[in-house]
């Protein structure tokens, strides 16, 4: 009997049944004979050099890696080596965008441009509070949360306060800018606005009539485009912050049940600091949400595959859920660098190790609810099926399983060896695993010493009853 893996079972606090994504372990839809998809062990990352401070941002301009660790912008060169540039302030993420001349950053409410050789902060008192950047058309456009604020097309240190423009469809606040096909994007808390360049002596973008979308983000880096439209996590006017995707005046949800739970359980001021980007590399085209202690990570290209929502979480922690310290991804070098949000220090993603910066880390996935028809069964063989013998040389990895039959108390976990490096023949088989009375739900778990991809679980069991 074969039992999907790439999401499980587990029962909430309230009774309810769960939804168990994937914890570290990648869902990639592609038929082998086996099965039409498996679950692959999550990037590691890879130390690739120190930092000024902790990351805030990254962007490739002109052929250059560039990153805001701390206050300090900063160069890195492909050997993982920084050169600080200049001070862009303390804060939280921010934004760094480009034009022809110069690379912007939006840093702790202020707005600084770098022309390849001099870093200098716009000072134009008429920019107010930066809270975010687009460049477009040759401006680089801004807002302060009530007006959105263009730089002047010969000179992008000034600002011509008859020249502001606003997002007026509902009275909530912008939030962020976004530049989606060339077009601006305003996007407020509950609401979305389109502009389009028209030109003229004032404020030189019009509002798109009938593009509007109700659907808004929680803070600046809650949204970010993919696929030619905009992910917020947020949601309109009187609901339940979420996960939407929106475009041409529609929307479209992205989040299960499961993931709306998960985001009820941070706090507004929480969700406010949330970090959204996309990753789009091998087959995937992932939007991962930054949380306090985990990444959400939907992959939309392997949701089409697949015919049903693909999420999954990144976290580097070895035992629970702790804050994934791969973060601002860019691609440089060949490689997607990321910086720490925790450590002073940069990475890039490795595929060949498992482990966060030297660290181990945890995987884990479920099944759903094994049910035969309420006559029980003897569960006497188990069996992972998939590549093992990758481990490093010397190392042996581990695999475990436990089994609940409530959705809430787990079993003694039960560990084999899945062979070192080079034991490619090697089978995950757990023999005489007990039986159950109505239902149960397999769990499995190893850590990164475990490098592994699983394309199917199979089962021998015998009923109890006819």
């Amino acid at each position: 009997m074969q039992i999907p893996i790439v999401s499980g079972i587990y029962a909430g606090p309230d009774g309810a049944w769960r939804t168990s994504y994937p914890v570290n372990m990648e869902p990639t839809p592609k038929s082998t004979g086996i099965s039409e998809g498996n679950l692959r062990l999550a990037d590691g990352i890879a130390r690739t050099g120190s930092a000024p401070g902790l990351s805030r941002g990254g962007v490739l301009w002109n052929g250059a890696l560039y990153r805001v660790c701390g206050s300090k912008l900063i160069s890195v060169d492909e050997s993982g080596l920084y050169t600080e540039i200049g001070d862009v302030g303390n804060g939280g993420d921010v934004t760094l965008v480009y034009g022809f001349d110069y690379l912007a950053v939006a840093s702790g409410g202020n707005l600084f441009l770098y022309d390849g050789s001099t870093l200098a902060q716009v000072t134009d008192s008429d920019i107010g509070t930066v809270l975010d950047v687009v460049w477009i058309d040759g401006y680089f456009l801004t807002t302060d949360g009530e007006f959105l604020v263009v730089t002047e097309l010969n000179d992008p240190f000034s600002v011509n306060p008859l020249k502001y423009g606003s997002s007026e469809v509902d009275p909530d606040p912008v939030v962020a800018v976004l530049k989606v096909r060339n077009e601006i994007a305003a996007v407020n808390r509950y609401t979305i606005e389109t502009f389009n360049n028209v030109g003229g002596e004032g404020f030189p973008f019009q509002r798109v009539e009938g593009a509007q979308v109700h659907k808004g983000a929680v803070g600046t880096h809650g949204a970010c485009v993919i696929s030619d439209a905009i992910a917020v996590v947020g949601g309109g006017r009187n609901e339940v912050p979420s996960v939407w995707l929106c475009t041409n005046g529609t929307s479209q949800k992205l989040a299960t049940a499961e993931i709306d739970e998960v985001l009820a359980t941070y706090t507004d001021q929480q969700l406010e600091g949330v970090f959204t980007e996309v990753k789009t590399h091998r087959g995937h085209e992932t939007l991962m949400i930054h949380l306090p202690d985990r990444c959400l990570c939907y992959d939309a290209a392997a949701s089409v595959a697949m015919s049903a929502p693909v999420w999954y979480t990144l976290t580097s922690s070895a035992i629970s859920f702790e804050r994934y310290r791969g973060k601002h991804h860019v691609w440089a070098n060949g490689a997607w660098t990321v910086g720490d949000p925790v450590a002073m220090q940069l990475g890039r993603l490795d595929r060949s190790v498992g482990t966060h910066y030297g660290a181990a880390v945890r995987w884990e996935f479920a099944t759903p609810v094994i049910y035969n028809e309420n006559r029980g069964a003897l569960f006497h063989e188990l069996e992972l099926v998939g590549l093992f013998g990758v481990a490093s040389a010397g190392v042996v990895p581990k695999v475990s399983t436990s089994y609940s039959v409530d959705g809430v108390a787990w079993s003694q976990p039960k560990t084999i060896s899945i062979g070192g490096a080079g034991a490619r023949g090697q089978r995950a088989r757990w023999l005489a695993q007990g039986h159950m009375g109505n239902f149960r739900i397999q769990r499995f778990q190893g850590d990164s010493a475990s490098p592994i991809a699983v394309s199917r679980l199979e089962a021998r069991m015998e009923p109890l009853a006819w």
